[in-house]
């Protein structure tokens, strides 16, 4: 399958905003951060615009050239856990105030899944993958990860990401990630599965 992937640039921001907020709509976990429609409507994309502001800066976001979907991608140091727990603690509370002020959960899962995160290795970071609703299905997620995992399998570097779906593991399993031996349990909510990819020769 042949599809057309570029780096997107500040110019794309909206578009990128636009395809991860379609995606996320019904996604267990935006559903459980955002609970009620009408407010996940109203409020869900400025979470996903925070999102990309920090990729935009210190990552990468692959687009599909037509802008029906995208990767963001964050390269993350090897640093000491605690300190990475102090510091994911410091941005989840700016991301409450920034996103949704009286809404504890944006800033309770940012914590939970800096507490998950391995930070002893330098990797790269899948944060999100979006496919806008409609173009779900065709392989897209697939040929936006590919190019960046041979990245890393050049330059040596492990990948992680969180899964949010048992549909979702099984498209990462075929990308060479592994769960790791800890699930992310949100309270009263869905589950997420941290898994990891080691670099191939």
């Amino acid at each position: 399958m042949g599809v057309a992937i570029r780096r997107a640039d500040q110019d794309d921001r909206e578009l990128v905003v636009r395809v991860l907020d379609e995606a996320f709509q019904d996604d267990p976990v935006s559903g459980w951060v955002f609970p009620g429609k009408e407010h996940r409507r109203a409020t869900h994309h400025r979470l996903m615009a925070a999102f990309v502001d920090t990729v935009l800066t210190e990552g990468r976001i692959d687009l599909v050239e037509d802008g029906t979907a995208c990767a963001l991608w964050l390269p993350m140091p090897a640093v000491e856990p605690a300190d990475a727990v102090d510091a994911a603690g410091e941005e989840a509370v700016r991301l409450r105030e920034e996103v949704d002020p009286d809404n504890g959960r944006v800033e309770l899962i940012a914590r939970l899944m800096a507490e998950a995160h391995p930070a002893d290795r330098a990797h790269e970071y899948l944060w999100m993958i979006g496919v806008a609703p409609g173009h779900q299905g065709r392989g897209l997620g697939t040929a936006l990860i590919r190019p960046a995992l041979d990245r890393c399998d050049r330059e040596g570097l492990p990948a992680y990401l969180e899964a949010s779906s048992p549909r979702s593991i099984a498209l990462y399993e075929r990308l060479g990630f592994a769960a790791t031996d800890r699930t992310l349990d949100l309270p009263d909510g869905p589950r997420m599965w941290p898994m990891w990819r080691e670099p191939r020769g």
